[in-house]
């Protein structure tokens, strides 16, 4: 009673407190939660650019601007791959609108309303417009079609109408990073001192003689290669094996293929099926209504009819029937429903062709007297088709003369009028002249005006669901019994199941190794998963997909067990590099005898005219340091052993020739301005990119 009474006394604060500490719960929830502009609503950012944060929202807005303009170039609606580009486009076109955004004030870039209008339907039409408004018929571009367009959107939707709006809005952008770029170009120079270099690395020469000793030469066996030497190595190189953020998979699929009894049951419905389109006398509504094929009821050229009529046995003739076959995972059966003649005539033959090697009577009549003889050879017995390949001289040689079929103007007269002549299949009696040469022809197929309709009737071989659900259980009873890296090898091993690798998945991924279409997988592995973690079943086209993640790298230097065999090459090549060229500077005497001294792997080689501008020797490979180290000596000079990427050389230069100077070199000056104008664009773009500090955070979403 005293609890009660209490209760009456102080029910009323009670409540109060409950109704405040829910207000202030339902506020804190707000404000310190997933969406909170507290915290920066960082679960709600695709990324960050030139310090904006990029929200879901302003992404998807931006998206929509982009997919309209794409659907409007293109003239269809985007599918899911398209989807896939035009969300990189639109994370491009935000990138360039806020990392350039800060540039183009600095220096007062502006696009005025009047250079919008010129683009529209001015003197200067900008490309997307032209593109918008080109008819697809003529391909020819009206301005007139802008022009009353804009007069009618008037008449158009709110929709349709904001759609161009957006679109012109985004000329403006494109427009202020060309003038950006002509901005730089125009300010680009190229001095006379440059000019002459340029001209003396394409023109200054030497020959040089160098002994070479490949890394190759010596067995990886014979170096002794320390954990504690690769990473020490890595450690002084470690700006070489910058890395993005990445992440390792092992992962195990199950195919889903039909069963026996799914087969079974599909080969029990065709040969109902059959039976019936043997007697039916509708056979186009039959094969329509029966098939899963969408030509289930067409015409036939000889040249176009399926495979399975080219054989000897089968026989055409209205209520032909061929099949069950299997073609492209379906059971297949085929009737003729009528033939008929039509217009256009064609032919099937193979040929051997003899080319002259030039139009002089001379090698004409030798041409003609090979021909001739290997035709001699087919007539005692020789095979067509071997023959073909050992003489024939164009692309049919390898498939042993075969042209296919052919219809009327495919083939040069004078060998259409050789098949089409031919009364009977056969060798023809006599080689024929055409433009390309002598040919000895074989008419495989006489000529033919016949036209096949054809009925055809092909049922899926599918997957059931039991057969499906089957292969499900096995998937999910894998992921049950492997629950880190250790027992999902075991358990792969035990079921006789491959693991397949793939390394170095990025974050904005969509296919990794063996799986075309594997963002389900990467958004797992970023969004869920950690190092040792075994997924759930994935079901990815035909297949479930278990994985686990074997290895995280994070952005910046490589760790060393994702760059192993790399470094271990560099490191084992640097000791190499040491006994080589010890063994070398213990030896003298001219090149041919310091390699004689050396013994099996050391070569003496020439190259008669090195120029400044080559990277490479003859017989080493990319060795542009030791091009440097050729032009530096002078004539007669021999260096000391000094190592290169791919062995050991000592260079001896020969002579060295200068190009004199010229009174003009406004031609390389030129040269070095356009290539240099030519890589603005790209230079600039990274140089703003990297300053922008952008990170992207796209993987959270899609």
């Amino acid at each position: 009673m005293a609890a009660i009474n209490t209760l009456r006394e102080k029910g009323s604060k009670i409540i109060v407190f409950l109704i405040g500490f829910s207000i202030v719960a339902f506020v804190g929830a707000d404000l310190l939660g997933p969406n909170s502009t507290l915290l920066g609503n960082s679960k709600t950012n695709v990324g960050e650019i030139a310090g904006t944060k990029i929200s879901y929202q302003d992404f998807l807005a931006k998206q929509d601007e982009i997919e309209y303009n794409w659907a409007q170039s293109n003239r269809r609606t985007p599918t899911s791959n398209d989807l896939v580009g035009i969300r990189n486009l639109t994370w491009d076109a935000l990138v360039a609108e806020y990392a350039f955004k800060n540039e183009f004030n600095t220096i007062g870039l502006d696009v005025s309303d009047e250079e919008i209008v010129d683009m529209v339907q001015g003197d200067n039409i900008s490309p997307e417009i032209r593109q918008a408004f080109t008819d697809p018929e003529t391909g020819e571009f009206s301005k007139d079609n802008v022009v009353a367009f804009l007069q009618s959107l008037g008449e158009q939707t709110p929709a349709q109408r904001a759609n161009w709006y957006n679109f012109e809005r985004n000329l403006g952008p494109g427009r202020l990073r060309l003038k950006f770029d002509n901005l730089l170009i125009k300010t680009n120079y190229a001095t006379e001192a440059e000019a002459k270099y340029k001209y003396q690395n394409e023109s200054n020469t030497a020959e040089i003689n160098y002994v070479y000793v490949p890394f190759l030469s010596m067995a990886d066996t014979a170096i002794d290669v320390s954990d504690s030497e690769l990473s020490a190595y890595l450690s002084a190189n470690e700006k070489e094996y910058k890395r993005e953020e990445s992440k390792s998979l092992k992962y195990v699929t199950f195919d889903v293929v039909p069963s026996a009894d799914d087969t079974a049951m599909v080969v029990e419905q065709i040969e109902q099926l059959k039976a019936q389109l043997i007697s039916t006398d509708n056979d186009s509504t039959f094969a329509v209504v029966n098939s899963d094929a969408s030509d289930a009821f067409r015409n036939y050229t000889p040249g176009q009819l399926p495979a399975v009529f080219q054989g000897e046995d089968v026989v055409m003739g209205s209520g032909a029937f061929v099949g069950p076959v299997v073609e492209n995972g379906s059971y297949v059966i085929y009737k003729v429903a009528t033939m008929r003649p039509s217009d256009t005539y064609s032919a099937r033959a193979s040929h051997i062709l003899f080319k002259w090697a030039s139009d002089s009577d001379t090698e004409k009549a030798k041409a003609k007297k090979e021909a001739q003889d290997v035709l001699r050879k087919i007539k005692n017995g020789a095979d067509f088709a071997e023959m073909a390949r050992l003489h024939g001289t164009d692309g049919t040689a390898s498939k042993g003369g075969d042209l296919g079929w052919f219809s009327d103007g495919a083939m040069v007269a004078p060998f259409q009028e050789a098949v089409y002549g031919a009364s009977k299949k056969g060798v023809l009696s006599d080689v024929v002249e055409t433009q390309f040469g002598y040919h000895i022809i074989d008419v495989t197929e006489t000529k033919t005006n016949v036209v096949y309709k054809i009925a055809k009737v092909a049922l899926e071989i599918f997957v059931s669901d039991e057969t499906r659900n089957k292969f499900y259980r096995d998937a999910e009873q894998f992921a049950l019994n492997a629950s880190n890296i250790e027992e999902f090898e075991s358990t792969a091993k035990e079921n006789g199941l491959s693991i397949r690798t793939a390394a170095r998945v990025r974050k904005n991924d969509r296919r990794i190794t063996g799986i075309a279409e594997g963002r389900s997988l990467v958004y797992w592995a970023y969004n869920t998963a950690s190092k040792g973690e075994v997924s759930d079943v994935f079901e990815i086209d035909d297949q479930y997909v278990v994985a686990v993640i074997t290895g995280e790298q994070e952005e910046g230097p490589a760790d060393l067990e994702s760059v192993r065999f790399e470094v271990t090459k560099k490191v084992r090549d640097q000791k190499k590099a040491k006994i080589i060229t010890e063994k070398l500077n213990g030896l003298s005497g001219s090149l041919d005898e310091i390699a004689a001294g050396y013994g099996e792997g050391a070569k003496v080689y020439n190259m008669p005219a090195l120029k400044l501008s080559s990277n490479s020797l003859k017989s080493v490979g990319l060795a542009p340091e030791a091009v440097g180290v050729a032009f530096s000596m002078e004539n007669g000079e021999t260096t000391k052993p000094f190592a290169v990427d791919n062995g050991v050389l000592i260079i001896e230069m020969v002579n060295k020739l200068e190009a004199p100077e010229i009174s003009d070199y406004e031609s390389y000056r030129t040269q070095v301005l356009q290539q240099r104008q030519g890589r603005i664009a790209y230079s600039t773009d990274q140089t703003i990119k990297e300053l922008a500090e952008i990170k992207d955070e796209r993987y959270k979403f899609f």
